[in-house]
């Protein structure tokens, strides 16, 4: 969740965005856990001000059990952005541009500080919170210091920590400074159970426990032995509540909106995608790549559209901003070149509006999900379940091509040329064949629900 304050000061709670949120929300309310998070925006710190011990729900809020922690401004930013979001999410997407950065100097020591101070404040309040011999699950590329953090104060309890993103080759991790490289590590190793999306993130892993700590693994039984513990690794492949996921599409919101969207295409064929303007999610080479399906296939003309949702995301990085920019050149690009009195090719939406992606989805004869690296992707699992003819264009490097690969035309997401042929190879896949495969992929995508993802890791720390 997270708060925004309106003209007259009033906070306003919403629902927060991206694959975590869309995991773990339904699992937070059902289940009886305390999850601590932090503040996020001026917003949020106002309520936490307000709340006891910064409990939200304590505070009349409609959560379940949440503390929230103010952390300075200051030290939130150079954690959160500076090191998480702008340095350890760069080199396990594999997103640097080499010859200009990353540059490790004496800021960016400032900055790991920040993040140590940060990881430090969540080992601190779960171990005030956790009752004796309690499991505690701690989640991402935020928090990977805080196993170990967590085990000196507290050696009763059980931890695991999950990533949701990839993890990097050793080759690539190398990038890292060496000391910085070990405590990353040497951190998610405090845990008891460490968990990944699929076997390639969970092998990369222990290949760079091996390569910077000298640690002992064995990789039939997937443990990581390190300065006299040992730690499981798990494979938990986050799947989708299918039958909640129906029911909410089918609310009228979404209703109204597939009305609009309709109306906006037509009786087109509807290529969709929906992402956060991530660098990760590679949006601009699937605009370039529509661009050149449309060059190619002038049959095509005026019998389809590319419905884009681009979301905002991480504005306050300057590369997320030029980022959002190039994708609006690239599809002003496209209307410029193909639009007619009586087409638009591309509708492109940049405001964040969850109906509207459900509509999307159940309205969706392609759907293309083609990062350039991700974790899991559940843009790919739900688009099926909501859409019973969509054929799913799906890039071999998201982790959910693992299990989705077989029934999707999977694609290298930087080849644009392959992935425009992917989009018309989609487009004319016969009717029984796209119904088989969104079968198949339904199947796949609902396997591991949310609830029984978080059950097994807990089941992993008895």
């Amino acid at each position: 969740m997270a708060f925004t304050l309106s003209d007259n000061g009033a906070p306003t709670m919403r629902r927060g965005g991206g694959g975590l949120v869309s995991g773990l929300s339904d699992v937070a309310r059902e289940t009886e856990f305390l999850w601590v998070c932090a503040a996020l925006s001026d917003g949020d710190r106002g309520i936490v001000r307000q709340a006891p011990g910064g409990r939200i729900d304590e505070a009349g809020y409609d959560t379940g059990p949440v503390r929230m922690l103010d952390i300075p401004p200051a030290v939130f930013h150079r954690a959160y952005n500076a090191v998480a979001n702008s340095t350890l999410w760069f080199v396990n997407h594999l997103l640097y541009n080499t010859p200009v950065s990353p540059q490790f100097d004496t800021r960016f020591r400032r900055e790991w500080e920040s993040y140590r101070e940060y990881n430090g404040a969540f080992a601190l309040a779960l171990a005030e919170d956790a009752a004796h011999g309690a499991r505690v699950m701690v989640q991402d590329y935020h928090l990977t210091l805080t196993p170990a953090l967590l085990r000196v104060e507290r050696p009763d309890l059980r931890i695991a920590h999950f990533s949701h993103t990839p993890w990097a080759p050793p080759e690539y991790f190398s990038l890292l400074p060496g000391d910085v490289a070990a405590e990353v590590l040497s951190g998610v190793l405090g845990a008891d159970h460490a968990g990944f999306l699929t076997s390639r993130w969970a092998g990369a892993f222990m290949d760079c426990c091996e390569a910077f700590l000298g640690a002992r693994v064995d990789r039939t039984e997937r443990t990581v032995t390190y300065e006299g513990r040992t730690t499981r690794i798990g494979v938990h492949s986050l799947g989708v509540d299918g039958e909640a996921l129906r029911a909410r599409a089918a609310e009228p919101d979404v209703e109204s909106h597939m009305a609009a969207i309709r109306e906006l295409a037509g009786d087109r064929k509807l290529i969709v995608r929906i992402d956060r303007t991530e660098l990760s999610k590679n949006i601009v080479r699937g605009l370039a790549a529509y661009r050149e399906f449309l060059s190619r296939h002038p049959e095509w003309h005026g019998k389809v559209v590319h419905l884009a949702f681009a979301y905002p995301s991480r504005h306050d990085l300057p590369e997320y901003r030029e980022y959002t920019a190039a994708v609006q050149r690239c599809a002003k690009e496209i209307e410029d070149e193909f639009a007619t009195e009586d087409w638009d090719p591309l509708i492109l939406n940049v405001h964040d509006d969850y109906p509207r992606s459900l509509a999307a989805y159940r309205l969706a004869d392609v759907l293309l999900v083609n990062p350039i690296r991700d974790g899991m992707n559940l843009v790919a699992k739900e688009g099926p379940i909501l859409s019973p003819r969509c054929a799913l264009v799906l890039s071999r490097e998201a982790g959910a091509a693992a299990e989705l690969g077989p029934d999707s035309l999977l694609v290298n997401p930087f080849d644009v040329s392959a992935t425009a042929a992917a989009l018309h190879e989609a487009l004319v896949l016969p009717e029984d064949e796209r119904v088989k495969r969104c079968a198949r992929l339904r199947e796949a995508a609902t396997a591991l629900p949310p609830r029984r993802w978080f059950e097994d890791q807990l089941t992993a720390l008895l």
